[in-house]
């Protein structure tokens, strides 16, 4: 079954999604250092066929790409080298950690377990992949036939 992997780029960690088979729902997959996301995807990829990468791109509230896009950019360097077969699209990552911070404290987890900075990463990566997949130009979605 084919996947879009959302990846929400960070210098230390880096939150994942994954969207169901449909192209209809992103849910949080993991969250994993950033030094080993490149493995992590490959093992991934053992086991699913993946066509498309999102990856949230950090942008000022001007539009102009923020001081962390520097090391997104070296990330879709390394990306595209890895996975040359897997298209990547950039998505707006602006207030996405802020967004994850509110699901979940509207979804009932407790303050304590909000610290955990991994639980907002893959979120924010959900997020990023659920804005993708809302687009109606979403190529992957399977669209119903015509009569």
């Amino acid at each position: 079954m084919n996947r879009i992997i959302g990846i929400d780029y960070g210098r230390k960690r880096t939150g994942l999604a994954v969207s169901d088979p449909l192209m209809v729902f992103a849910s949080a997959l993991d969250t994993v250092h950033s030094a080993n996301i490149i493995d992590y995807i490959k093992n991934y990829m053992t086991q699913h066929t993946v066509v498309r990468f999102v990856v949230g791109y950090p942008k000022n509230l001007n539009g102009r790409p923020s001081e962390a896009a520097r090391d997104v950019d070296a990330f879709l360097n390394l990306l595209r080298k890895q996975f040359p077969a897997v298209p990547v699209t950039l998505e707006d990552e602006r207030f996405t950690s802020v967004l994850a911070h509110r699901s979940l404290i509207d979804s009932g987890v407790r303050k304590m377990d909000r610290r955990d900075k991994t639980a907002v990463d893959k979120v924010s990566a959900a997020l990023i992949l659920q804005t993708y997949l809302d687009r109606a130009d979403c190529p992957e979605k399977q669209q119903p036939a015509v009569n």
